[in-house]
């Protein structure tokens, strides 16, 4: 080979390298558009039909005002009729588990209906006024958050009147993967209605479509249900939320602790409510040999937090230097051993057993009491991810 050919051909492949290069690049710097941010896609769909939008402070578009979904619907004269609302309210701002009230938008003057507390399913009364249901929320994508039972509910009534759903789809804020125990069906509640992971590895369009695939509504009924699918939106990469989807998951680190923080709530320890950095710490007044201490007050999101007024000893995670893709055990058995009661009693696990309506069982709780090792625990959860895994790929719309 000539010196002239050699020059060619490494010309050749810097070009194929560079392009490549460039190519992955522009791929994965592409600006994300959510089903939100696609109104060429649904506004035909809606029009000339009477639209319920069940949405939070989390419906906005990506734009630079990030305009709300119900302010750019109606400015396209949008027929909407009412808007549903999940836990913690339209405006995001009410307590988790706090009953919300049914209201007037004061800027709109449409009516607010919750779908929480004692009306988690709408009545046909509510959704009669009504030919879709447009449903636009930020998930977390954790079985134990609420708005993946809420659309369930949702996608049940409507099947039972014959009603539409269509899903504004947003990211699944841990990605792809999958970890933690699959629900026992004996312990099915809001908090967990399916028999999946903790970590279920889809976005809420693509779960909607598992439950209907699936027959997981009542009585195997299938919803006439639609996704607006997003653009540039790829299952191993994070994207930061347009706004906080709850007042205790301020921001991004607190999202990422929340599926191994989240069993605390089922414990007597804090983790962090009633101070600024929810869900970014944990700790207890009887477990007094961890370092960090914080006593939680009543303050925005919480007005009456667990352990108010005590001083709890535990860790401070704002700087954990991992984005986990797992759920992490480790504090939670750390908590458990440290935990010394004043009155000599077990009472680590709250009375009302909370912490196995979390995991989804009363497994999880007997293998921390036993002294299992995380390792250990987590190889018992291996055959039922493996399981799921089989259902999941079944619905996957995106690039894993």
């Amino acid at each position: 080979m000539n010196f002239n050919v050699k020059i060619k051909n490494l010309v050749l492949i810097c070009l194929i390298y560079f392009g490549i290069t460039s190519l992955f690049n522009a791929q994965s710097t592409a600006t994300l558009k959510t089903g939100a941010d696609q109104p060429d896609v649904y506004l035909p769909m809606l029009k000339g039909k009477k639209v319920i939008v069940l949405t939070n402070q989390t419906g906005v578009l990506s734009d630079s005002k990030h305009t709300h979904l119900i302010d750019f619907l109606l400015s396209k004269k949008v027929n909407i009729t009412k808007i549903f609302t999940p836990e913690h309210g339209f405006r995001g701002n009410a307590d988790a588990g706090e009953h919300v009230k049914n209201d007037i938008d004061q800027q709109t003057g449409l009516r607010i209906v919750s779908l929480y507390g004692n009306n988690r399913k709408p009545k046909p009364e509510q959704i009669n006024d009504s030919d879709v249901i447009l449903f636009d929320l930020q998930d977390v994508g954790v079985r134990f958050y609420t708005y993946i039972s809420t659309l369930t509910y949702v996608m049940e009534a409507a099947a039972e009147a014959g009603k539409e759903v269509i899903v504004l789809d947003r990211p699944n804020p841990h990605d792809g993967y999958t970890d933690g125990p699959i629900l026992n069906k004996k312990w099915t509640s809001f908090v967990g209605m399916h028999e999946i992971p903790v970590i279920y590895g889809l976005t809420i369009g693509e779960y909607g479509h598992m439950v209907n695939g699936e027959g997981w509504l009542k009585n195997g009924i299938k919803a006439k249900y639609s996704v607006v699918k997003m653009v540039n939106y790829h299952k191993q990469q994070r994207y930061d939320m347009l706004e906080k989807p709850s007042p205790n998951l301020p921001n991004n680190k607190a999202i990422n602790l929340y599926p191994s923080l989240c069993f605390f709530e089922g414990a007597n320890v804090s983790l962090g409510r009633g101070t600024d950095f929810p869900f970014q710490a944990y700790g207890s007044p009887y477990t007094k040999n961890l370092s960090f201490s914080f006593t939680p007050k009543p303050s925005y999101g919480s007005k009456n937090p667990p352990l108010n007024g005590q001083e709890c000893f535990g860790e401070d995670l704002r700087n954990y230097p991992t984005t986990l893709k797992e759920i992490n055990l480790e504090w939670l058995i750390k908590a458990y051993k440290d935990y010394k009661s004043p009155s000599g009693k077990n009472d680590f696990f709250l009375k009302n057993l909370f912490f196995d309506t979390l995991a989804g069982s009363d497994q999880l709780r007997k293998q921390i009491i036993s002294g299992l090792s995380q390792e250990q625990i987590k190889a018992s959860w291996k055959q039922g991810l493996q399981d799921f895994e089989k259902i999941r790929q079944k619905y996957i719309i995106y690039p894993n």
